[in-house]
């Protein structure tokens, strides 16, 4: 038990996963492991993408504090990204003060719900799991609204009639690589305006899209999904975008993202950061300058569809062949680098994720469980386990290291059958 004056924190999700792969004798630096419960994605030269940024010149002045929403030229890259890439033509134009930048993506999200008043938020099952702590350690300001869809498309009437002023959700979406996009994406948008319900749209893998054919085979998209393409007016919509560096732009370790929004939640966000942070590393963020170049960034983005569509190709049909069935979505679309996969067809005790999980361990393979992400603040529930009979799964690893962790799940299912 903790100490009275500690909260009761309880041990995220990834974290025991993580220390159990540990308990078994993974480390990062040993080859014999694969590691395809990782949430970020590979990090060195892939085909068609510029060269990993490496070097950086800085100026005296990096050395100082800088500005709790990011220095000008950071904040005015990010908003000139996102004009031309979501917004040519439009009349409303995303400018620096629609941007703060944050020292990540947690402290992004946490300094936007740290901003909200007295309100509930719908969330939507599964999710990525660091936002059922973010719900938690902001009550009871926020009160956290589980919605149940049986489409993503259906988001919409979920949240309306459900009445929520602010809904949180990740697009394309941890684990399961749902994507809302094109009319889907804009009604809910256009819908969620109307209502006045608040939209807070976590897009760190808005790059990772990919057009799935008939034949259910993966090919890259035509370019990221962003709900910033639909905002009618940016200053004033209540729709609050988080991206950055890590997943995007596959620089997980520099720790750098952005919200982009109504300029009022911005400077409210600011003062948020006051407390909470006080700023990003203009190290950093001298950095990123050159990672937003616009030339570089395209390359990038166009390099990411590619080659994650690949990989995914490779881990659909290596999982496939083990018995774990994948949604086909044919000719629709996916997203992210992970696989949510059901163990529904596999031999006992590997339908359920975490006996599939240490299993897997024991052929040096990490997955993730499904229940991990099973968002539950607060205990409110009780009908635990809705997903228990499935496993994240990441292609965030080299292509190679795929084919050899599927290959090694296939062999473990064989012994059991």
């Amino acid at each position: 038990m903790p100490a009275k004056h500690l909260r009761d924190v309880p041990v995220a999700g990834m974290t025991k996963v993580a220390a159990e792969a540990v308990a078994h004798g993974f480390t990062p630096e040993d080859p014999s492991w694969i590691n395809l419960g990782q949430g970020q994605p590979e990090i060195g030269a892939i085909p068609g993408a510029p060269p990993r940024i490496t070097q950086i010149d800085l100026s005296p002045g990096d050395h100082a504090y800088g500005p709790v929403n990011g220095v000008a030229a950071l904040r005015e890259a990010v908003a000139g990204y996102y004009n031309r890439r979501y917004r040519a033509g439009r009349r409303s134009q995303y400018e620096a003060t629609n941007v703060a930048i944050v020292g990540g993506g947690r402290p992004a999200l946490g300094r936007a719900v740290a901003a909200l008043g007295h309100v509930d938020v719908g969330y939507l099952r599964p999710d990525y799991s660091a936002y059922e702590d973010l719900l938690d350690r902001n009550a009871p300001r926020i009160r956290p609204v589980g919605l149940t869809m049986s489409r993503p498309a259906d988001l919409l009437g979920a949240a309306t009639a459900s009445g929520v002023p602010a809904l949180l959700l990740s697009n394309p979406r941890n684990p399961t690589g749902d994507v809302l996009a094109g009319d889907d994406l804009e009604a809910l948008v256009v819908g969620a305006t109307a209502a006045g319900c608040a939209l807070l749209v976590d897009e760190f893998y808005s790059h990772y899209v990919y057009d799935v054919g008939p034949e259910g085979r993966s090919r890259p998209a035509a370019g990221p999904v962003s709900a910033a393409a639909y905002v009618d007016d940016v200053a004033r919509d209540p729709v609050v975008l988080f991206d950055g560096l890590t997943k995007n732009f596959r620089y997980p370790g520099w720790r750098l993202g952005w919200i982009v929004g109504p300029v009022e939640t911005i400077a409210v966000i600011e003062r948020v950061g006051q407390a909470l942070d006080g700023g990003p590393s203009k190290v950093v963020q001298r950095a990123a300058l050159a990672a937003l170049e616009p030339g570089y960034a395209d390359a990038e983005t166009t390099a990411v569809r590619a080659h994650f569509a690949a990989k995914r190709n490779v881990m659909v049909d290596g999982l496939r062949t083990a018995g774990i069935d994948v949604p086909t979505s044919a000719g629709g679309m996916r997203g992210t680098f992970y696989i949510w996969g059901s163990l529904a067809r596999l031999p006992e005790p590997l339908r359920d994720g975490d006996s599939f999980f240490r299993a897997a361990l024991a052929h040096r393979v990490i997955t993730v469980p499904g229940r991990v992400f099973d968002l539950n603040p607060g205990g409110q529930r009780t009908d635990d386990g809705a997903f228990d009979g499935y496993v994240r799964f990441s292609y965030g690893p080299p292509a190679d290291a795929i084919a050899d962790g599927v290959a090694r799940l296939r062999a473990m299912a064989d012994s059991y059958r």
